[in-house]
């Protein structure tokens, strides 16, 4: 059986034996430290937001982020009906209800149209939208700007969800930039990593320094353990800080090699009948995440599943788009706008191998199993 093909798996180098080591020769293994301080000033100088607080994961970064947007239980909270469950989940951890928004078909984000309609139905009936969560999908943003109007229309504060999406842009402006606050992800197969971690990003001093309080149990000033609040232990560690210091170093880099695999797919399979792509608006910059295929089974001649099993076959992994959220059975009583082109793109999307790592062989084994499937 030939070597293993991964989706997007970690790509690490030596800058981040460097700084991990640099934390084990002055014993700075624990939470927080030199490294945690340094890894929040160099993402936010980044991303060109002042405040971030560096976080165990961008779950977290989401839970603590409704939270300091006073989202309260009974609430509704508006989100991207295609992304992965951890966009939804921490929803119901503050008490609140989601709400889905289908995609718009030139970015597969969340529609701005269908947002307002949410907005407004929810307005007639009298309830109160704490936070509206837009998803910047695979690396592509969303377009934040139209979004950020219509919730300033309705007094709702946007959260960007750019987990995915380090290093891209919309209208020049970087991912994460885009309403009160902001998270990331350093997941193992986001496009850099620190393991497990996540950051949340904002221009309010006082939200980002709220969070960092919360994220250490929220322990009062005092000389012994002294709590007024509930707090979490969500802080990342000076270790894992320090891996992604290395890693963002070097992000440049992945960005033009994952967006080079693009090329590749589509320079060999986009002649091929019955075969697309993600869209990708010519108002952002892609960070090059996952690259993602269509396959129309009438035309090309199978199924994205029999795809998926033949690349299985070849030891090749690759992935569905996520199944919108409006879909899942944890979320079948929650209220959705639309859900067609959200419905399509699982139906028809399928992530090829990405990652940073993947040789050239990888790549053309890929697209020739994918071939082989073409009217067969």
């Amino acid at each position: 059986m030939p070597a293993r093909v991964y989706l997007s798996s970690p790509h690490l180098g030596t800058e981040e034996q460097q700084f991990v080591q640099e934390a084990f020769d002055t014993n700075w293994v624990a939470p927080l430290g030199p490294h945690v301080d340094a890894f929040e000033k160099e993402l936010a100088a980044r991303v060109q937001v002042p405040h971030a607080a560096a976080l165990s994961s961008g779950t977290a970064a989401l839970h603590l982020g409704l939270m300091l947007l006073g989202v309260k239980p009974g609430d509704e909270v508006i989100v991207s009906s295609l992304t992965f469950a951890a966009s939804a989940n921490p929803v119901t951890y503050v008490g609140a209800t989601p709400v889905f928004v289908d995609s718009e078909a030139a970015t597969w984000n969340m529609d701005p149209a269908r947002l307002e309609e949410a907005l407004a139905d929810a307005k007639r009936r009298g309830k109160r939208v704490g936070a509206v969560v837009s998803v910047d999908l695979y690396g592509q943003c969303a377009d934040n700007e139209a979004i950020e109007r219509i919730c300033a229309t309705y007094d709702v504060p946007l959260f960007e969800d750019a987990a995915e999406a380090l290093g891209a842009t919309w209208r020049g402006r970087p991912a994460g930039s885009f309403g009160r606050c902001a998270v990331f992800s350093f997941n193992g197969n986001k496009i850099i990593t620190t393991s497990g971690g996540g950051m949340l990003v904002s221009q309010d001093k006082v939200l980002v320094e709220r969070a960092r309080f919360l994220a250490t149990q929220a322990r009062d000033s005092a000389p012994h353990y002294e709590h007024s609040t509930i707090g979490y232990n969500y802080r990342l560690s000076n270790v894992l800080a320090g891996i992604g210091r290395g890693q963002l170093r070097v992000l440049d880099q992945r960005i033009a090699t994952r967006r080079a695999h693009r090329a590749f797919y589509e320079k060999t399979l986009g002649e091929l009948d019955g075969i697309g792509f993600m869209p990708l608006s010519p108002h952002g910059e892609w960070n090059g995440w996952l690259t993602v295929i269509t396959i129309d089974p009438a035309r090309f001649g199978a199924t994205r599943e029999d795809i998926r099993l033949a690349l299985e076959k070849e030891n090749i992994e690759s992935r569905p788009v996520w199944k919108p959220m409006h879909l899942q059975p944890v979320f079948k009583e929650c209220r959705m706008f639309g859900g067609t082109v959200s419905a399509r793109a699982f139906e028809l999307g399928l992530c090829l191998p990405s990652g940073s790592n993947i040789s050239e062989l990888d790549r053309e084994r890929t697209v020739s199993t994918i071939r082989s499937l073409h009217r067969r």
